[in-house]
């Protein structure tokens, strides 16, 4: 668990290989409930390599002074990442 909202990852590692690895991200919210979308790649054990860009937007609530994962939602790939994008554009210049 992460007591400071900066120090929050998603970098993952198993049995010595780093299966998710954290490229970027952005703290879109601060505070007791906070929001932070990732930009991370998956390790893909048959391509013996990563595969493309994927990104996670992940809710965290602060309790006993440590943030927990409430909620998230993947975004698997930059086709459904541009529809997402559209669509809020489009509500947003309305």
């Amino acid at each position: 668990m992460f007591s400071h909202i900066d120090d929050i990852t998603i970098n993952y590692e198993e049995e010595g290989v780093q299966v998710v690895k954290e490229l970027d991200k952005v703290i879109l919210t601060r505070g007791a409930w906070s929001t932070i979308i990732f930009r991370y790649q998956q390790w893909e054990p048959k391509k013996e390599g990563y595969g493309g860009d994927r990104y996670t937007i992940r809710r965290y609530r602060k309790i006993h002074d440590e943030y927990r994962q409430q909620s998230k939602f993947n975004i698997s790939n930059k086709e459904q990442a541009e529809k997402i994008i559209n669509a809020l554009q489009g509500w947003i210049n309305s």
